[in-house]
């Protein structure tokens, strides 16, 4: 049974940073798609980012766009989601998710077409 694992959430000071990380196993795809979601109280859970396994199509919201980067360590199963200059908006719990084959650019966002999640990481902003 595969897994995804988040680690990396934590409180910061609005303009601070963070590092989240999801870490694969159990899994042996060769070609997929991972994304980084995330949910704030009373929100729709909304896609952030999201990179094939290749690590060459990077896909992320307008919101985070300069502000956010993905990437990835093959070797250790796991992504990582570098946040910068974090604002207060940013907070939500934050999740990875999974699907076999390329992220596509036009439905990459939707959670609906990833079937493997984890647990979340929490991540705060306070101003």
């Amino acid at each position: 049974q595969g897994q995804l694992v988040e680690s990396g959430g934590g409180s910061v000071q609005a303009g601070g940073s963070l590092t989240l990380s999801c870490a694969a196993s159990g899994y042996a795809w060769d070609i997929y798609c991972m994304g980084w979601f995330r949910q704030a109280p009373g929100k729709e859970r909304e896609g952030v980012a999201a990179m094939d396994s290749d690590g060459v199509s990077l896909y992320y919201h307008d919101s985070v766009k300069g502000r956010f980067t993905l990437s990835q360590d093959s070797a250790k199963n796991t992504v990582y989601l570098q946040m910068n200059t974090l604002q207060p908006e940013d907070t939500a719990r934050y999740y990875c998710a999974a699907r076999i084959g390329n992220c596509i650019s036009y439905y990459w966002s939707n959670r609906r077409n990833y079937p493997y999640w984890g647990q979340g990481t929490e991540v705060t902003v306070t101003s």
